[in-house]
């Protein structure tokens, strides 16, 4: 199945942003800096790339749906595997 590219475009901004955070992460590890602030910065990385699975998760489904032409053609079991190797 392939992505639908009009709809990736969010995806990739988030990706993006948490490339940047994660940067700022390894800065911070290098630097000393505390660790409370370390894992709250690595947490809300975390959340960004799980945020940016979901969507990609959620485009194919539904494209999945749309070109289905009436057939079954969602595999129920692949999709929930997908989410779980999220959570």
């Amino acid at each position: 199945m392939e992505l639908d590219p009009s709809e990736m475009g969010k995806v990739v901004n988030r990706l993006k942003r948490a490339q940047g955070q994660l940067a700022g992460v390894v800065r911070m590890v290098e630097e000393g800096r505390d660790c409370e602030d370390v894992v709250t910065q690595l947490s809300a990385v975390s959340k960004a790339l799980d945020r940016a699975g979901f969507a990609i998760i959620a485009s194919g489904m539904k494209q999945c749906l749309l070109e289905s032409d009436g057939q079954n053609t969602l595999d129920v079991q692949k999709l929930e595997k997908l989410f779980l190797s999220l959570a």
